[in-house]
C-alpha cells in the first residue's frame, strides 16, 4: 500500500481548513450530504437519457449510519461515484470540484432538466471531515466501472487508494471520529437527535430522501420483557414549502410553517411568497409577525433572513437582505444565483444579493401599503408593533428612506379618537391651511390641554399628536409632506394671523416694552427672550421653544444622554388680553418686588405646562404660599 503525498499547497489548505475556513465543525454533516446530493443529481441527470441506468427518482437516497461502540460515522449514496481517476483528481487535489465541472458540462449542454442544480462549488466541503476525523475513508463505485475503490487518509500527511469490494454503484463516507476532549464532545455526531437536528437545520430541503435507522417506540405489555425495534425513519422534509405552487398552498400551511420554523405561538399577520425570475433567481416566503419579539427594541435582537442556496441553509440570518426599518420580517430566501465563499458559511458582497434586498424591501412596501388600504385593523394592529421602527426608519440616516416609509405612518389628532396617516390628514385640510400642524407630550390628554393649540383649534385645523420620544426627529428629516411643512404649535410664528392682527401685537409690544424687559432681566438666562403672545387666547403664559430643538427632543437626548446637558431655549410668552397680565403691569408700577414673584410664578406655571421640571421646586412652592 503505497501512500501518496497532498501537493505542497494542498497540505497548506488542508491545515487553513480544519483550523479556520469552518466556525462550526458541526458543518461537515451539511458538507458530505450536500455532496452525496451532488452525486445522485449527477445519475438521476443522466438517467434522463440513459435507460441502462435503471433507477428513478424516487429510487435515490442519502443513509446515514452510526456504529457508538466503532466510533463510526458512515454517509452513503447511490449516486454516480468515483473511478480510481476521479478520486485522485477530486480527492486528492484540494479545491478540485467534480461538481464545477459537471454544473459547467450542464450550462454547455443546455439541458431544460430544470430539477438538478448541483450545491457543490469549490471541492473544499469535503475536507472539513478533518475537523471531527482521525480517519476518513471514501468507498466509491462509478456507474458504468467494474471495480470499486476505496480513498483513505489521516489528514496532512497523505492518503491511499485501493480497490474495494462494493458491489453497487454509489459512494460511502465513513468516519472514525476522533476521542472526546474538554473542549469537544465529537461522539455527540453520534447520537440519534444531533444528527435529526443538524440534518432539520442545515439539510432539511436536500431533494432526495435522509435516512437513519431509528429507535422505535414499542408498548410494553405485561409480563413481557422490554425490547427494542428499529426502523428507518426519513430525516428530512425534502421539498420546502416556498418551492410549492402557491394554489397548492392553504392558509393553514403557511400558518403552521411559520409557527415550527419560528417558534412563535401566534399565526402571522401576513405573508408574502416570492417566486422570482431575471436578473437573479430567487424564491422566496416572508412573514409579518402579530406581535414585536420580547427583545425586539434591544440591542440583542438580529435581524436577517435565513438564506438557501437551492435547499442547503448557507446563513441563519443574513442581515444584508433586510434593511433596518423592516427587520421585523421573518421569513428565508433561496436563490441559486448567490457568490458563496469558500466556506459557504458566508456570502461574498455581490450585485445578486443587493438586486435581492432591493426587490425585497419593494415587495414588502408594496405589500404593508396594500394591508394599510384594505385591512386597515390589521395594519394597525401591525402598526402598535412595529409602527415605532418604521419611524426610526424616517429619522435614520439623515432621513435617506422617508419617501419609502412615510406613506406607512399614523398618527393620532385632534380629528378623531382613529389613528390617521399623513395623506388622510392633507385631505382633511382646510383650503386656508398651509401646514401639517403638530403636538408632542408624554400623552394624548396632556396635549389636547396645552395653551400653545388654543388658536390652531380656534381656526379648526387638525392636530397630529405626537407622543413618541421618535416622532419629532422623524418629521424633522422629512420636513414636509405633498408641499405640506410640519409646524410645530410651538413655533415661534404659527402663520395664523392676519396682518391687522400682527400690526396690533406689534403695537401692545411696543407699549409693552419695559414691562417685557423687565421680566426677562427678572429671569435672566432662564429664558431667550420675553414676548407679547400671538397664540394665547385664554391662558396667561406659555413657553416655546426657539431653534430646532424642542422641549420634547431636550427631554429626550437628557433621558437617553444624561450628560448631554441638552437644552432648548426658552421664549416665555404673555398673553396681554390676560387678566394676570394686567395685574403684573400693576405691580411693575407699584411693587416691583411683588412684581418679581409674580413673574417667577407664571414662570414656573410655564415650565409645568410644558411638561418640564421647576428649577427649585422647594423655592417656588414658598413663593407661593407667600402669595397666597
Amino acid at each position: 500500500m503505497v501512500k501518496k503525498q497532498f501537493k505542497a499547497e494542498s497540505r497548506r489548505l488542508l491545515d487553513i481548513m480544519i483550523n479556520s475556513i469552518y466556525t462550526h465543525k458541526e458543518i461537515f454533516l451539511r458538507e458530505l450530504i450536500s455532496n452525496a446530493s451532488d452525486a445522485i443529481d449527477k445519475l438521476c441527470y443522466l438517467s434522463f437519457t440513459d435507460q441502462n441506468v435503471g433507477l428513478t427518482r424516487s429510487d435515490f437516497a442519502i443513509d446515514i449510519t452510526v456504529d457508538k461502540e466503532n466510533k463510526i460515522l458512515k454517509i452513503s449514496d447511490n449516486g454516480m461515484g468515483m473511478t480510481q481517476d476521479e478520486l485522485e483528481s477530486n480527492l486528492g487535489t484540494i479545491a478540485q470540484s467534480g461538481s464545477l465541472e459537471f454544473k459547467d458540462q450542464m450550462e454547455k449542454d443546455k439541458k431544460e432538466e430544470n430539477e438538478i442544480d448541483i450545491i457543490g462549488q469549490f471541492g473544499v466541503g469535503f475536507y472539513s471531515a478533518f475537523m471531527v476525523s482521525d480517519n476518513v475513508k471514501v468507498v466509491s463505485k462509478a456507474y458504468g466501472a467494474d471495480k470499486a475503490f476505496v480513498w483513505e487518509s489521516e489528514g496532512a500527511d497523505g492518503y491511499t487508494i485501493n480497490e474495494s469490494d462494493r458491489s453497487t454503484v454509489g459512494t460511502d463516507v465513513i468516519l472514525k471520529l476522533k476521542d472526546d476532549t474538554e473542549d469537544e464532545k465529537y461522539s455527540r455526531f453520534l447520537e440519534t437527535y444531533t444528527i435529526e437536528n443538524l440534518v432539520k437545520k442545515y439539510s432539511d430541503y436536500i431533494r432526495y430522501p435522509i435516512r437513519m435507522e431509528k429507535e422505535k417506540y414499542v408498548p410494553k405489555k405485561d409480563g413481557e420483557e422490554e425490547k427494542k425495534e428499529f426502523e428507518i425513519a426519513t430525516l428530512n422534509s425534502m421539498i420546502p414549502i416556498w418551492q410549492r405552487n402557491k394554489n397548492e398552498l392553504k392558509d393553514e400551511d403557511y400558518e403552521n410553517f411559520y409557527k415550527e420554523k419560528f417558534y412563535d405561538f401566534e399565526k402571522p399577520l401576513k405573508w408574502i411568497h416570492i417566486d422570482a425570475e431575471g436578473v437573479v433567481t430567487y424564491k422566496s416566503l416572508l412573514y409579518v409577525p402579530a406581535k414585536a419579539s420580547y427583545d425586539f427594541y434591544t440591542r440583542e435582537y438580529k435581524k436577517g433572513l435565513q438564506l438557501y442556496s437551492t435547499g442547503v441553509l448557507i446563513m441563519d440570518k443574513c442581515e444584508d437582505l433586510l434593511p433596518d426599518h423592516f427587520r421585523f420580517i421573518r421569513g428565508i430566501v433561496d436563490s441559486p444565483d448567490l457568490s458563496l465563499n469558500i466556506s459557504r458559511e458566508m456570502l461574498q458582497h455581490s450585485r445578486e444579493l443587493k438586486t435581492i434586498a432591493n426587490n425585497l424591501e419593494k415587495k414588502i412596501k408594496s405589500e404593508l401599503l396594500k394591508m394599510l388600504n384594505n385591512e386597515r385593523e390589521k395594519y394597525e394592529q401591525f402598526y402598535k408593533s412595529f409602527g415605532m421602527q418604521l419611524k426610526y426608519g424616517v429619522a435614520s440616516d439623515y432621513g435617506m428612506h422617508k419617501d419609502m416609509l412615510q406613506d406607512l405612518l399614523l398618527f393620532s389628532s385632534s380629528n378623531s379618537d382613529k389613528l390617521t396617516t399623513l395623506s388622510e390628514y392633507v385631505s382633511r385640510m382646510k383650503e386656508d391651511q398651509k401646514h401639517i400642524y403638530f403636538a408632542t407630550g408624554e400623552n394624548i390628554k396632556n396635549i389636547a390641554q396645552l395653551p400653545q393649540a388654543e388658536l390652531v383649534r380656534e381656526k379648526g385645523y387638525e392636530i397630529l399628536y405626537f407622543i413618541d420620544e421618535i416622532d419629532e426627529f422623524a418629521v424633522q428629516m422629512m420636513r414636509d409632506f405633498e408641499s405640506k411643512e410640519f409646524k410645530s404649535i410651538n413655533s415661534d410664528d404659527l402663520d395664523l394671523i392676519s396682518e391687522e392682527e400682527k400690526k396690533s401685537s406689534k403695537e401692545k409690544t411696543k407699549e409693552s416694552k419695559d414691562l417685557l424687559t423687565f421680566v426677562k432681566d427678572t429671569l435672566g438666562d432662564k429664558v431667550k427672550e420675553v414676548k407679547i403672545s400671538q397664540k394665547l387666547k385664554n391662558t396667561p403664559v406659555c413657553l416655546t421653544a426657539s431653534g430646532g430643538l424642542s422641549f420634547e427632543m431636550e427631554k429626550y437626548l437628557n433621558l437617553v444622554q444624561p450628560d448631554s446637558a441638552a437644552k432648548a431655549d426658552r421664549i416665555l410668552e404673555l398673553n396681554s388680553d390676560h387678566k394676570l397680565f394686567e395685574k403684573l403691569n400693576e405691580l411693575f408700577k407699584e411693587n416691583k418686588d411683588e412684581a418679581k414673584s409674580y413673574v417667577e410664578v407664571l414662570y414656573n406655571q410655564a415650565l409645568l405646562m410644558a411638561g418640564l421640571p421647576v428649577d427649585d421646586p422647594v423655592s417656588y412652592s414658598n413663593l407661593l404660599f407667600e402669595l397666597i
